[in-house]
């Protein structure tokens, strides 16, 4: 059975860092292309990073990339997203996903992924 659990998620001030852990299992994580998605209240679920199985990656605009870093350590079956300088525009629910590499599959998009972690809520506070 696969499982992807997320933690590291809370109530944090702008500015604050966080580091969110998905740990997985049931699964070959050095097959698979990860990534982290957000979904704020009322919006739709969004890319923040992704992670190809080669460990190229690939971030949401200028903004996140230059203050998010994924990453990736298959040997503990885990994947990372280190936040710094969190903005309260940073809050919602973010999810870990995983996806085995496929033609026509792209790392952007909640379709491209095949399993979903439950999430775990982030909250910044202005």
């Amino acid at each position: 059975q696969v499982q992807l659990v997320e933690s590291g998620g809370g109530l944090v001030q702008a500015g604050d860092s966080l580091r969110l852990s998905c740990g997985t299992s049931g699964l070959t994580l050095s097959y698979q292309n990860m990534a982290w998605f957000r979904q704020a209240p009322g919006k739709e679920r969004e890319l923040v990073a992704a992670i190809r199985y080669t460990g190229s990656t690939t971030y949401n605009g200028d903004s996140v990339k230059g203050r998010f870093t994924i990453s990736r350590d298959n040997a503990k079956n885990t994947v990372y997203l280190q936040m710094n300088s969190l903005e309260p525009e940073n809050t919602g629910v973010y999810y870990c996903a995983s996806g085995l590499p496929a033609y026509g599959r792209s790392l952007t998009r909640p379709s491209d992924y095949d399993r979903w972690g439950q999430g775990t809520q982030i909250t910044v506070s202005s």
